[in-house]
């Protein structure tokens, strides 16, 4: 990646602090991501292709300061994180469906940090609402942050459960097996083309705020502040607005001046 793109990326995430591959760099990054590129479907339901390709991703969040799902999302991160100095490896996720079964392998993509002090890292700035700053990778404790509380579970399937109201609840299982990018490209385009892919079953638009969280599906828009959700109707002919004024993306399908 040449230089000007890592600093474009770094404008795209208002981060200004030390480049040093640490772990204050690395958690830094990581809560910014979440902050200020969304996580969105809106590609596949305006019938543009997602590419497993490094420098498309590149193109969508820095060029175009657009969001992404899972393969864009982390794909690109792991790009910067990579120019940055960091030791990041790909790593293959199955995610539960919402009757109970578990996704096929490269489901989902998270990464694996390595620093320079052996600690290993998980981060995920491509899952929606999960934790927000990096998780210990070799820490069989609770690990909590602003977003709830955690717990990875080692294994040959690795677990990253939540805890919510007491319950444990299975987030994603995931391999330490290293992969290439061009590995997630049929499960992307599963996802994508699919009739049976939850990402095409509605349009969604979410990003972390500094109080909580703002999602648009769509038929409305929920804000969560402080742990208060509202939920606020939005009829379709507001639709793009919305999404415009709330996130800075603009519909390519929208034919209003």
């Amino acid at each position: 990646m040449p230089a000007p793109w890592i600093d474009q990326y770094l404008n795209r995430l208002g981060y200004t602090g030390d480049r040093t591959p640490s772990l204050a760099t690395l958690r830094a990054l990581h809560e910014l991501h979440l902050l200020r590129v969304p996580f969105e479907n809106l590609d596949i339901h305006w019938n543009r292709p997602i590419v497993v390709d490094a420098w498309r991703f590149l193109q969508k969040i820095v060029g175009d300061r657009r969001g992404g799902f899972c393969y864009e999302l982390n794909g690109a991160f792991a790009t910067l994180l990579r120019e940055l100095g960091f030791d990041v490896t790909l790593l293959s996720g199955r995610v539960p469906t919402a009757r109970g079964e578990i996704g096929p392998p490269f489901d989902h993509m998270a990464l694996l940090v390595r620093l320079s002090d052996g600690s290993r890292w998980l981060a995920d700035v491509g899952f929606g609402d999960c934790f927000f700053s990096p998780l210990n990778l070799d820490d069989r404790g609770e690990q909590r942050d602003r977003n709830g509380v955690y717990r990875i579970d080692a294994g040959d399937e690795w677990r990253l459960v939540s805890k919510h109201d007491g319950e444990w609840t299975l987030e994603y299982l995931f391999t330490l097996e290293p992969h290439a990018l061009n590995e997630y490209g049929p499960m992307c385009d599963y996802q994508q083309y699919s009739p049976d892919s939850h990402f095409r079953k509605g349009r969604v638009c979410t990003m972390a705020t500094e109080t909580g969280r703002v999602t648009l599906t769509d038929s409305k828009l929920i804000i969560t502040h402080d742990g208060v959700k509202d939920d606020i109707p939005v009829p379709a002919e507001d639709w793009s607005r919305v999404l415009e004024e709330t996130f800075g993306i603009a519909d390519p399908l929208c034919s209003a001046p």
